[in-house]
């Protein structure tokens, strides 16, 4: 097992040459604290009041952990959990603003090109404990997507490490495609564990408020969060406009879901 630097800050927005060689090298890149403190403590409140709306079955969320169920309780009482809550964005102001942070599309614009269009979000919690596991994939083997270029922003509201939590990648992996198979333990999460060799894994560490960059087509874990410590994760899927879903044929067009969140000429 490896443990990955933080790649260093450089006093703008952008990323450096070095790191976006890094991602197109390793199909990912940790870029460190991004947040403010003043950020990262309201997206904290905003964050856990949402979940807290979800538990009282006000919001739509699931429990990755357990087979798809509509059972508020089966979620809310499972031995583990995983759980997700889809389009922050239309929820909640706050991780609205967020999809549209500058600093963030600033990074995107140097991986993607600077016509960003969002694909989706998504708030990934990992309670204290309890907290399940989201097994070896490629996020395209979910999405389905055509050219597979999207970009992930992935990040934490709490510090993370691999005890609670922290995202863990196979460097290079994103060059290939490869098989997946329904995980055994639940039907709401691919596994394409036998095609990983984890000799090879490296574990991003963070700060709270850090972002870690990753590709669409890059192997990726986290692992159980038996620890005392919450692991509160939110990831936004950004994609070049006419990116096309594979399951319909059709181009994804430019919504509220799915806005523009930059343009240039």
């Amino acid at each position: 097992m490896q443990t990955a630097a933080v790649a260093p800050q450089t006093g703008h927005k952008a990323l450096t040459q070095a790191q976006i060689d890094g991602f197109w090298s390793d199909g990912f890149v940790s870029v460190g604290k991004v947040l403010s403190d003043e950020q990262l403590e309201l997206l904290r409140g905003e964050y856990d009041r949402t979940f807290e709306q979800a538990r009282a079955g006000k919001i739509n969320f699931r429990n990755l952990s357990i087979n798809n169920t509509d059972e508020l309780e089966d979620k809310n009482q499972a031995s583990q959990q995983m759980l997700q809550i889809m389009q922050m964005c239309e929820i909640n102001i706050q991780f609205r603003r967020l999809a549209y942070d500058e600093q963030l599309l600033d990074m995107i614009e140097d991986l993607i090109g600077p016509n960003i269009q969002l694909f989706h979000d998504q708030a990934l919690y990992k309670p204290a404990y309890h907290g399940g596991p989201v097994f070896w994939h490629q996020d395209n083997a979910y999405w389905k997507c055509a050219p597979a270029n999207l970009v992930s922003v992935w990040l934490t509201l709490d510090d993370v490490d691999e005890d609670n939590g922290a995202m863990q990648f196979i460097p290079g992996s994103h060059l290939r495609t490869v098989g997946h198979g329904q995980a055994q333990s639940t039907n709401a999460l691919l596994d394409s564990g036998g095609e990983v060799d984890e000799s090879q894994r490296v574990v991003v560490e963070l700060p709270a408020g850090g972002v870690c960059i990753h590709h669409c087509q890059t192997l990726h874990h986290t692992a159980p969060n038996t620890t005392p410590r919450q692991r509160r994760a939110f990831a936004i899927h950004f994609m070049t406009p006419g990116t096309k879903s594979l399951r319909t044929n059709q181009y994804l067009p430019v919504s509220f879901g799915r806005p523009m969140l930059r343009t240039r000429a």
